[in-house]
């Protein structure tokens, strides 16, 4: 219950009121630092709720990733071209992700010089969990309706269009 009133209280601040500023250049830029704020505040309770299942959100999104294509092999090329956070270390994820024994490693048959990562069972139970886990707190702070979601993913898109 504590944990709700800390993620209300935070997702109810105006922005001003979370930077302590009022001086903008423009209502643009203080959309640009609003998406900032409003990133790393969801990316902090993401992680909050992660750690619970020994996760960090690369390590997240990697077993999203790879179930996305399961029961399909990916290559680690592949898995960093569509990592969220583009300068992740996608080897020492998959490292840290081995240890726990989450994802395992194997010689590519197509090309034995290229190493290819699956998920395990265990993965897929961890993922399944703290998916489950996620939509819970999703549901719980987003509290917009998806027309308003919609309105909101075609600005950022129209915000990212010079994007490489």
């Amino acid at each position: 219950m504590e944990i709700t009133c800390i993620y209300t209280y935070i997702c109810i601040v105006k922005l001003e009121q979370a930077i302590q500023s009022t001086k903008f250049k423009s209502e643009v830029q203080k959309a640009g630092l609003n998406i900032l704020y409003t990133a790393w505040w969801l990316k902090t309770v993401m992680s909050r709720e992660l750690k619970e299942f020994g996760l960090t959100h690369e390590q997240y999104n990697v077993l999203r990733i790879l179930k996305g294509k399961h029961p399909e092999l990916m290559c680690v090329k592949d898995i960093a071209c569509r990592m969220i956070e583009k300068n992740s270390n996608v080897p020492r994820i998959i490292d840290r992700l081995e240890i726990k024994k989450l994802v395992k490693r194997a010689t590519s048959e197509a090309d034995k010089r290229e190493t290819v990562i699956s998920l395990t069972q265990s993965g897929i139970a961890v993922l399944e969990a703290s998916t489950k886990s996620l939509n819970a707190i999703y549901d719980e702070i987003m509290t917009i309706s998806e027309e308003d979601a919609s309105s909101i993913n075609e600005l950022l898109e129209k915000v990212r269009e010079k994007e490489n």
